[in-house]
């Protein structure tokens, strides 16, 4: 009877010890998946964590420290430097602080086309993107990446017609000779035509040490327009080019060029936040070939605007000259 009892009591705490071991494997369980998924929440916030903004640099141009946009004009013009020269008889029909010496951006790249051109280096011959093209000044995005391969023709479109930096820089930097000196002929160029206020440090137009004047502006666009390829791909709206197994379409960074109203022979547009939003044309208006400059103007859009305000002005006085028959 006490064996019967004794085995009994055996029996129990057995059963007891595997309900007490039942009992814990939940907790047990609970525990390991709270971790789990307190682990998968923290992945899920660093996934989801915003991303950080992009440095905007609000530093005032350099005509706005030195006071050129207090200077007004008829046309109340939101550009601090604006210049509009009859093309073939040299009459200025617009002046505002023409002879003010700033920062011109990628206007720069008007002077690089023209020592490409004038080179008659070979269109077809393939430059590679290397990192010596990437911009260390402003810290500007590329969609040409370190290793694309194109032809020299292609880089001379995007440079001129989407403004690509990139582009632009390896045109210099694989100019015979090297880049210093392809710089050296940019300034040397500049004297030969007249332009005695400006100076480069570069091709692109990213360093605000490229600087000129609205009088000398007028000069590089007499210049330039003087070349049928420079005209052709200034005045381009879009362009596809093959980089490997994809293509990139740019588009050009003058929303005149599709524009009915404007019959544009010749264009480029800069912009740094040391010059301000700015635009160069030749441009057909009212049977007048007419070269348009406008520097340092103070919003995204305004230099399209106070081209837009002298074209209207130009029709007008147009429209008043011609008498009633």
């Amino acid at each position: 009877m006490k064996q019967i009892a004794s085995v009994w009591v055996t029996v129990c705490l057995a059963f007891g010890l595997v309900a007490m071991a039942q009992a814990a494997e939940p907790a047990k369980t609970s525990t390991a998946s709270s971790k789990k998924a307190a682990t998968q929440a923290q992945r899920q916030k660093a996934k989801t964590k915003p991303p950080v903004k992009a440095r905007v640099d609000t530093r005032p141009s350099f005509g706005k420290v030195a006071g050129l946009h207090q200077v007004s004009d008829e046309l109340s013009l939101k550009s601090s430097v604006a210049l509009v020269v009859d093309q073939d008889t040299q009459e200025v029909l617009l002046s505002k602080n023409d002879s003010a010496v700033l920062p011109i951006a990628s206007i720069t790249k008007l002077m690089t086309a023209l020592l490409i051109n004038d080179a008659q280096l070979p269109s077809d011959e393939m430059i590679t993107i290397t990192q010596d093209d990437v911009d260390t000044e402003k810290g500007s995005s590329s969609r040409l990446q370190v290793g694309t391969s194109l032809p020299r023709g292609e880089l001379l479109h995007l440079a001129l017609m989407a403004s690509e930096n990139r582009a632009a820089h390896a045109l210099g930097r694989t100019y015979p000779g090297g880049l210093q000196h392809f710089v050296g002929l940019m300034n040397q160029k500049a004297k030969d035509i007249g332009m005695t206020d400006t100076r480069f440090v570069e091709p692109t137009g990213l360093s605000s040490k490229n600087q000129s004047s609205a009088k000398d502006l007028v000069t590089l666009v007499q210049t330039a327009y003087r070349e049928p390829l420079l005209r052709d791909l200034s005045t381009s709206d879009s362009h596809v080019v093959d980089v490997g197994r994809h293509s990139l379409k740019y588009k050009t960074t003058n929303r005149l060029i599709n524009n009915p109203s404007w019959d544009i022979g010749l264009q480029k547009t800069g912009y740094i936040s040391e010059a301000g939003q700015c635009l160069v044309m030749q441009a057909k208006i009212a049977g007048r070939k007419l070269i348009l400059v406008f520097l340092d103007s103070a919003g995204k859009l305004s230099r399209i605007a106070d081209a837009e305000r002298v074209r209207r002005w130009v029709e007008a006085k147009h429209r008043a000259s011609v008498p009633l028959t």
